[in-house]
């Protein structure tokens, strides 16, 4: 595994070849060919095309200015126990990634300048960026990416979801680091040696609770953090506003690669979960963009003018019962009868519509879809409340009141009462409660009956490993299963996707047959802004690029 001038993984050309021949979309190609480690604008040229214009930053924007954006304002923690985006796009201008990935399904280096995956994607050689130094001057290098996995590999740090992203570098029985699994070679080279194959590694590296963090970092302290990015947390409270300014006097590594950044400072205002206070805040002039645009509220800001970004993804919701979960001194969700009771109830067609005006696609209850390369399409789950009041009979809980929890939002509530009005129709006795977002934030992987929301992520197996791996830091349905386990074992380390799309029909089924979720659609994704900003686009994965945002 050297690093030869043109040199390109054996895998990506084979992917080059499928494109050709239409057995492989563009997006998909783009998508696996980077993550083995070919660069963005070789994989745009081997899918015939020139590497979007954007990418090469913003060449009518002006330097200064401000960007006043809503969004909630959470309060921060231990990056590697990130669990809402929002809580990335906070330090995402102080702490950066190894990697970026953007909404045309390619990943690009940024701390790393590159990395290349042997054939069988079980080891990786990482190449740090020269020339990056963190913003008290200090040179960023291999040390601190070397160090900064083994902080992810700690599995006894409670909600540190990077530990089921490293599983192929952590001894099972330390539940740390393995002893020969990152080695630095030099102050610019880490090389990684996986105990099993992993086609996940790269893309773990860009999901947001993987920031890169100096050896000094306190998750305490937000306003003094050192970081490599071009900005710092100025101000910060929760549920109300936050404020990111320029590190003065520090010269960001990325202007001459990537442009930028533009900004002098960007500010996060909180107006809560109501999207009518967030059109109101648009109208006043008070916010320059939102963080999402949903519902009826689409329409409402098409008609007042506002440009519009729109990207399709596999965004999602699971409206899940927690099998662990007790309620008056018993588990009713362990039943496997009450679980597919609730998804014989349930139809998700009517699910899209009502919850979420039909903007988007029907999902079929697994979590893997159309845009992932080992989507294995299957057939549409059954809707038969007849069968399902059958079944919650046949468990002897006919009588039971299933409490349904949902924050109190827009999307998502509409969601969750349109599943407890189909299971009321049905014959179940559902109460409602709806949390204000603070609440049910803290406790979203442990309410008993609850929906919650969830990014796309750019492969399915990587969904699978995050969520539904036995024991695994978000897996919050209480679900295990061996064979599943061992399916997604075997899944992970299959880098040819066609192969892999042969095991993800067997682990989609188990999800199904075990009536885990109801994971009713795919969503588009909107965002309103004033006219005159630039590289503000919505992301496909909700990521703010603090660097790439200009004004006109």
């Amino acid at each position: 595994m050297t690093r030869e001038a043109g040199k390109i993984h054996p895998a990506a050309l084979r992917y080059a070849g499928e494109l050709r021949a239409g057995t492989m979309d563009r997006r998909e190609f783009l998508a696996r060919a980077t993550a083995l480690g070919l660069s963005a604008p070789a994989a745009w040229g081997l899918a015939g095309r020139a590497a979007p214009a954007a990418a090469q930053g913003l060449p009518t924007a002006r330097q200064g200015g401000t960007i006043r954006c809503q969004m909630s304002v959470r309060a921060l923690k231990d990056t590697r126990t990130f669990d809402w985006s929002e809580l990335g796009n906070l330090t995402r201008g102080t702490l950066e990634y190894l990697v970026e990935y953007d909404s045309d399904g390619t990943f690009r280096g940024m701390l790393l300048e590159g990395w290349e995956a042997n054939e069988d994607a079980s080891a990786y050689l990482l190449h740090v960026r020269p020339g990056v130094s963190w913003s008290n001057g200090e040179p960023f290098t291999a040390g601190d990416v070397a160090r900064n996995i083994a902080r992810w590999c700690d599995a006894s740090v409670a909600g540190n979801s990077m530990a089921g992203r490293m599983v192929s570098l952590i001894d099972p029985a330390t539940g740390r680091l393995r002893d020969g699994a990152v080695e630095v070679v030099d102050e610019l080279t880490v090389r990684l040696t996986l105990s099993s194959p992993d086609i996940t590694l790269v893309p773990g590296f860009s999901d947001y609770p993987a920031a890169i963090v100096p050896a000094s970092y306190d998750p305490a302290d937000t306003a003094a953090a050192i970081g490599t990015g071009p900005y710092r947390i100025a101000e910060i409270e929760p549920g109300v506003r936050a404020v990111l300014e320029r590190v003065p006097g520090h010269v960001w590594w990325g202007t001459g690669i990537y442009g930028g950044p533009y900004l002098d400072r960007i500010e996060y205002l909180d107006y809560g979960t109501d999207p009518a206070a967030w059109l109101a805040a648009m109208e006043a002039g008070e916010v320059d963009m939102l963080y999402e645009s949903v519902g009826d509220f689409i329409d409402a800001l098409d008609a007042l003018g506002f440009p519009k970004s729109e990207v399709v993804s596999m965004a999602t919701c699971v409206i899940r019962p927690n099998q662990l979960a007790e309620v008056d001194g018993m588990r009713p969700y362990a039943d496997i009868r009450v679980r597919r009771a609730i998804q014989l109830a349930t139809d998700n067609a009517i699910l899209l519509e009502l919850g979420y005006g039909n903007r988007g696609e029907t999902a079929e209850n697994h979590h893997v879809g159309r845009l992932h390369p080992e989507y294995a399409p299957m057939p549409p789950r059954p809707f038969d409340p007849a069968a399902a009041l059958a079944l919650l009979e046949e468990a002897g809980m006919a009588a039971f009141e299933f409490e349904l929890t949902s924050v109190d939002d827009d999307w998502l509530r509409n969601t969750t009462d349109a599943v407890g009005a189909m299971l009321r129709d049905a014959g179940f006795t559902v109460r409602r409660t709806i949390l204000p977002e603070d609440v049910f934030a803290g406790g979203w992987r442990r309410w008993p009956f609850s929906a919650t929301n969830w990014n796309h992520r750019p492969l399915g197996v990587q969904v699978h490993a995050l969520a539904y791996r036995s024991g695994a830091a978000w897996n919050e349905f209480g679900w295990s299963n061996p064979d599943f386990d061992a399916l997604l074992a075997q899944a992970l380390s299959i880098e040819d996707a066609a192969t892999r799309r042969e095991t993800m029909a067997r682990m989609e089924a188990l999800i199904q047959e075990e009536g885990v979720t109801i994971q009713p659609y795919w969503r588009s994704l909107y965002r309103h802004y004033r006219t005159g900003l630039l590289g503000v686009d919505m992301h496909v994965s909700f990521e703010h690029h603090h660097y790439k945002w200009g004004l006109a």
